[in-house]
């Protein structure tokens, strides 16, 4: 079955190994022979007994940056897997969690995780929702075409799991069905600002301005966003303000509203469409909260 946005449905199976909620998860998807595996760092010596550790694939480390409210990521591949994550256990002390993603029926060779490993740093680089720990950028092997289309098949599916277990930043920000959709601006400040609620947060336009200056009441946690999004050239300082580089998905209309202004605002009141109706009437108009 087809979707009113276009995309076909799909099902993600979480099993839960160990009973736990918060334990290990094996994520599976219909119609593929790939298998993830989610391992806190508490529970990595009991889950090295895992199979799918055994095969070749990708894997990402996900722990706190200390900038920010970013997670910091490490991404990476290895023939097998679980080699590379001991490593990690013995050298890294910043990741709290490992994902792990490989094929069941082991089609996956050194080359093809390869690719997979460079892809996701180009993403990660691109989408800039997280804090890369990869000090270089790994260059893709070269493949057959027929290898490379199946490389990125295999890439698609995994980035459909990964948002359901609320992992996120290898994704550029995208409006799509799922919020009101509807453009809204903001202007205040001497600064204007463009955006849309979508289902992922909520989505400042590339273009949009950002106040330069913060208000000595502005909360620590929204400076250091908005700190973290100019080490990352996402705000960029263009004369008396900052502006977007690219669509930028925030976590709430609010948090968008605060980093644009630089100072504590309630988005759904503060972005408005052009003929002024709020976020809030909209939401209200198609029976939200």
């Amino acid at each position: 079955m087809t979707a009113s946005n276009g995309r076909r449905g799909f099902s993600v199976r979480v099993f839960l190994p160990d009973g736990d909620p918060a334990g290990i998860k094996v994520i599976e998807k219909s119609n593929w022979t790939g298998a993830g595996l989610v391992i806190p760092r508490a529970l990595f010596a009991s889950a090295k007994i895992r199979p799918e550790l055994d095969r070749a694939g990708i894997y990402f480390l996900v722990g706190e940056s200390g900038r920010g409210l970013l997670p910091k990521v490490y991404v990476g591949e290895g023939d097998p897997v679980r080699p590379r994550l001991e490593s990690h256990g013995r050298q890294k002390d910043f990741w709290t969690h490992a994902v792990a993603f490989t094929s069941k029926d082991q089609s996956l060779n050194k080359a093809h995780v390869q690719r997979l490993e460079a892809r996701l740093v180009e993403l990660a680089r691109t989408a800039k929702r997280c804090v890369l720990d990869n000090g270089n950028v790994p260059q893709p092997p070269s493949l057959t075409e027929a290898d490379t289309a199946d490389v990125e098949g295999f890439l698609d599916d995994v980035r459909l799991c990964l948002p359901t277990l609320g992992y996120t930043f290898f994704e550029q920000a995208e409006v799509r069905a799922g919020g009101s959709a509807a453009t809204l601006y903001l202007k205040a400040r001497g600064v204007e600002a463009q955006g849309a609620e979508t289902a992922d947060g909520f989505v400042v336009r590339a273009g949009s301005q950002a106040a330069l200056t913060e208000t000595d009441s502005f909360h620590t946690y929204m400076r250091d966003i908005r700190s973290e999004l100019v080490q990352q050239g996402v705000l960029q300082q263009v004369g008396d303000h900052y502006e977007l580089t690219q669509d930028y998905t925030f976590a709430s209309p609010s948090t968008a509203a605060g980093v644009v202004l630089g100072r504590s605002a309630n988005g759904r009141t503060t972005w408005k469409t052009m003929d002024g109706r709020t976020l809030k009437s909209l939401q209200e108009a198609e029976g939200g909260a």
